[in-house]
């Protein structure tokens, strides 16, 4: 299977440079790789998934980038609906009266290829339909916010999901770093060039994954990576079909509608129904 293959120099340039990348902890870079390559991912698929090498549009030079920053209104971490990183916005279709998760996938997170891409080889391998909607699921919050996306996706879906199911995607993002052999997950070379041979996790994250190997549910997040570093196919056909009636079966959609059901998570999907709201 086809992989994306990431640009270095072109990463770097995107994030303002060699010297704001060796500023940044090793966490905030991982984060920084994955979301650049969905980003990347999606751009090729709208441009119709032909090949990964040649179409990078032209990127600024780290002197430009750096005399940008403090000119800047948004911060990286702010999540895709809210800033462009080509060129520039477009408008958006107004939700359904009572938006569904559907209506989401369709007119918010789209094309959502990766996450389409996960489900996809989580169900053809065989995996409990918890797992197969967890890896449906374990980006869309990257639409909201970048920063620490696993917790933050997992609080957000976790009122509408099975609980299994929120716990993989809060932890998926902890075990990124570990390699386990048993589970079929390798730690990536790209993650060797990129972040250095001797990389050691903050704190907060080696205290995660000692409370997870000792957790009756350490598979549930461990297969999310399985089918997520993975699933970078720019050729990939995927489609939300094949989940319908998983998410009919496992996702509890509120009747009034997300983001109108009163939940402690509404706010954070009126915030993706409604992104060019000034306050």
């Amino acid at each position: 299977m086809p992989l994306l293959e990431i640009d270095r120099r072109a990463f770097i340039a995107s994030l303002g440079g060699a010297a704001a990348v060796s500023a940044m902890d090793h966490e905030a870079r991982a984060d920084a790789l994955e979301h650049f390559a969905e980003s990347r991912l999606d751009e090729l698929v709208e441009q119709g998934g032909a090949g990964v090498q040649g179409q990078d549009a032209p990127f600024p030079t780290v002197a430009q980038l750096e005399a940008q920053i403090e000119g800047r209104t948004t911060r990286r971490g702010a999540g895709n609906l809210f800033v462009a990183n080509r060129g520039t916005l477009r408008k958006l279709e107004k939700l359904p009266e009572k938006p569904t998760l559907l209506d989401y996938f369709r007119l918010r997170f789209s094309p959502a290829n990766h996450v389409l891409q996960s489900a996809t080889r989580a169900m053809k391998t065989g995996m409990k339909e918890e797992i197969i909607l967890a890896c449906l699921l374990h980006d869309v919050v990257l639409n909201l916010i970048h920063v620490d996306h696993g917790w933050w996706g997992a609080q957000m879906l976790e009122p509408y999901v099975p609980e299994k199911t929120s716990f993989a995607i809060r932890y998926h993002q902890t075990l990124r770093f570990y390699p386990d052999e048993e589970a079929g997950y390798e730690y990536p070379d790209s993650y060797h060039r990129t972040f250095g041979i001797d990389y050691v996790p903050p704190p907060h994250i080696q205290a995660a994954y000692k409370m997870l190997k000792k957790h009756k549910w350490y598979m549930e997040p461990r297969l999310v990576t399985v089918n997520d570093l993975y699933s970078f196919d720019p050729n990939a056909v995927v489609s939300i079909d094949p989940f319908i009636d998983i998410i009919g079966r496992h996702f509890k959609q509120p009747k009034e509608g997300l983001g109108h059901d009163n939940s402690p998570v509404a706010h954070m999907w009126r915030s993706m129904a409604n992104p060019d709201q000034p306050l």
